[in-house]
């Protein structure tokens, strides 16, 4: 394969970073007028503005020469044709197949995945109305209020994020609620809020194995038999998993057992059942538009020119930070409290999609790889931690997210939040000189001593990159091109990179050595031989928990 290290343009973007890393923003804007117009793009409901970052026209066709250089549009052409992109675990990489809003053939060991994704989409739609019309009822002929998904990662963060984000589309009657950790006070606090008659559990675990939410799901099970009996099981709870067996061990008719595929990755799966949650919230209509923005951005990416293309653009200017600035983190930052769990979201799917040390054929990288994915809702950012973002020493891409619409209508509150917006980032381009620090003390009557004294603390460098987001309207089409838009440009660094953004090995090492520690803890097996650190702290335990 490849390597990153042994493309032509890499070295060549090292002589332009060495060439051009002192360039200012300001001065860029100074000189050329049509900057903010040329790195602008609208896609669907989408607008991104990539204007406020050290880039040039230049810059971008270098970058652009890398991409091409480490085949990414044949990269793109394989994901899209169902080919096993995914090579450590032998599969291929198919998200898109579950917004295939053509209905057009893919194929998997050749067979089209279509019909199964169709089937399951029909089947979660004829769910969703039963439950939301009112003619599904609980054991005592009540209708369902409230939905507690239980799952963890993706089968979590997904619908957890698109429920949140599109509040406003909700059903009037349905409460949702989101358990994933196996600490059992969140658990607990969920089942104080609901009642057994009214409430439907959604069971998420591919293999209906996973420890968290197997525990967690047998615990709510237990809650409910208080006062239920077994075969109510099957009015209240529901599985998204492809263990048949174990599903009806459990309890639940396997009719409402729901099915997604090993092709579908886990932080990447709110397309498919695992997204039913969102899709009893918001009714089959409105997720089918979701899918409906994901396809268009889809289509958007694997057809037009790099040069235009929104995914590709996000991603090469945040290799041009992370690998030639030594950019080690980006914030994610929404203005718009129903998308408080945005960061969050796009943490787990960056963050476990690429931060890998080897690449595809298992040599060491010799380059960075994922950032650090951080971030919050902006206006709560910019009383937090925007502080090190103007002044600290860290080269720190932010994307600010925001909405045109006025979704609160309350007088004065969305003008306030998007000037903010616009501020920020004219900010963090701009910052403030020495001389207009001074000029701005002296018109305050400051005496020249006090001034001189303030001016290094009052200036800023300036200089900072953002990108700009821009939604008409935070709606279900408009969300799914947004979550597209940042997988595919987390795809489009992985291969920039050379690595696989599929897989998550990383996670298992720590499940292998609980299992271990978790026998020794319920006094099941003796303690075995630790590191002494380990010793001591399962010793810790087992003293404060005598009997």
């Amino acid at each position: 394969m490849k390597h990153l290290h042994d493309l032509p343009t890499w070295k060549k973007l090292w002589q332009h970073f060495d060439e051009t890393k002192s360039d200012h923003m300001r001065d860029m804007f100074a000189s050329d007028p049509g900057r903010a117009e040329r790195y602008w793009l609208e896609v669907g409901g989408l607008t991104l503005d990539y204007s406020k970052n050290r880039i040039s026209d230049e810059t971008l066709g270098l970058l652009f020469d890398l991409a091409r250089e480490a085949g990414l549009p044949e990269k793109m052409r394989q994901m899209f044709n169902g080919e096993k992109i995914n090579t450590t675990e032998n599969r291929a990489v198919l998200h898109v197949a579950l917004r295939n809003r053509t209905n057009s053939p893919i194929y998997v060991d050749d067979e089209d995945v279509m019909p199964k994704v169709n089937r399951v989409l029909q089947q979660m739609g004829k769910f969703a109305d039963d439950v939301r019309s009112g003619k599904w009822l609980g054991y005592t002929n009540q209708v369902i209020t409230d939905v507690v998904n239980i799952g963890i990662g993706g089968s979590d963060l997904g619908p957890l994020m698109m429920c949140s984000a599109l509040k406003p589309h909700g059903h009037p009657r349905m409460k949702m609620h989101f358990v994933s950790n196996v600490d059992g006070s969140q658990l607990r606090d969920v089942l104080e809020k609901v009642h057994p008659e009214t409430t439907l559990f959604i069971i998420a675990s591919k293999t209906f194995t996973t420890q968290e939410t197997l525990t967690n799901a047998k615990t709510a099970r237990q809650w409910f038999l208080r006062e239920a009996s077994e075969e109510d099981i099957a009015k209240h709870f529901v599985a998204v998993s492809t263990n048949k067996t174990a599903v009806a061990e459990f309890g639940i008719d396997t009719d409402h057992m729901f099915e997604f595929w090993d092709w579908v990755g886990g932080r990447y799966s709110l397309w498919s059942a695992i997204g039913l949650p969102i899709m009893l919230y918001l009714g089959e209509e409105n997720f089918i538009e979701m899918l409906n923005g994901a396809h268009l951005m889809d289509q958007h990416f694997i057809n037009t020119p790099l040069e235009q293309n929104m995914p590709v653009i996000l991603a090469l200017v945040g290799i041009w930070y992370i690998n030639y600035y030594g950019g080690g983190s980006h914030v994610i930052a929404p203005y718009d409290q129903h998308l408080h769990r945005l960061p969050k979201f796009i943490q787990q799917l960056d963050m476990e999609s690429n931060g890998k040390q080897v690449t595809l054929d298992g040599q060491k990288v010799e380059h960075e790889t994922g950032p650090i994915i951080w971030g919050e809702t902006g206006i709560n950012g910019q009383h937090a931690f925007f502080q090190l973002l103007h002044q600290g020493t860290h080269v720190t891409p932010i994307d600010l997210i925001a909405s045109l619409e006025k979704r609160s209508n309350l007088p004065g509150h969305h003008e306030i939040l998007l000037s903010n917006v616009f501020a920020q980032a004219e900010a963090f381009m701009r910052g403030k000189t020495a001389d207009e620090a001074r000029a701005e003390l002296q018109a305050q009557g400051m005496d020249a001593e006090r001034i001189e004294a303030l001016v290094p603390h009052k200036t800023f460098s300036g200089n900072r990159p953002s990108n700009i987001i821009l939604m008409r309207k935070i709606n279900p089409r408009n969300m799914g091109s947004l979550i597209a838009l940042y997988e595919h440009k987390t795809f489009v660094q992985g291969v920039i990179w050379g690595i696989n953004s599929f897989d998550q090995w990383g996670v298992e090492l720590g499940k292998q050595l609980a299992k271990t520690i978790l026998a020794e803890l319920q006094g099941e097996t003796e303690p075995q031989q630790h590191d002494s650190s380990t010793e001591r702290l399962i010793k810790r335990y087992l003293d404060a928990n005598k009997r």
